[in-house]
């Protein structure tokens, strides 16, 4: 008996320690969702990707051929199953610059879903998938 428990002590204390991921790092890519109810379909002609790191996103088109374009970039905080996501630049003009956007998030698998209602009333659900 006495030889489980410094084993297990080790292994509680080194469950204690955060590791400062989240479970957004990494590099995801647009697969679709849904606008307003409607299906709203990736484009075949180019692929969106987001980079998360701890804090921080950053938002690319890519397409062949071509060298790829930061679209948006910001700041974000999970807090559950919410995700506050602050636009901090925009490529073109955005009315969510600067604003701070409340997600729902889903993360089953490789899938992360974000769901929102969009400060302009279009309610929201964009699926990503992680590919690094």
């Amino acid at each position: 008996m006495k030889k489980l428990i410094l084993p297990l002590l080790i292994i509680l204390s080194l469950c204690a320690f955060k590791s400062g991921t989240t479970p957004f790092e990494g590099i995801w890519e647009y697969r679709g969702g849904l606008v307003n109810g409607h299906l709203d379909s990736a484009s075949s002609a180019y692929k969106l990707q987001r980079t998360y790191n701890a804090t921080q996103y950053q938002a690319l088109v890519l397409e062949k051929g071509e060298k790829p374009v930061v679209y948006e970039q910001g700041t974000y905080q999970l807090n559950a199953d919410t995700c506050l996501e602050t636009q901090t630049y925009c490529v073109q003009q955005s009315k969510l610059l600067g604003k701070t956007v409340k997600y729902n998030y889903i993360i089953s698998n490789d899938t992360l879903k974000l769901i929102a209602k969009l400060p302009n009333g279009n309610l929201i659900e964009d699926h990503w998938v992680k590919v690094k």
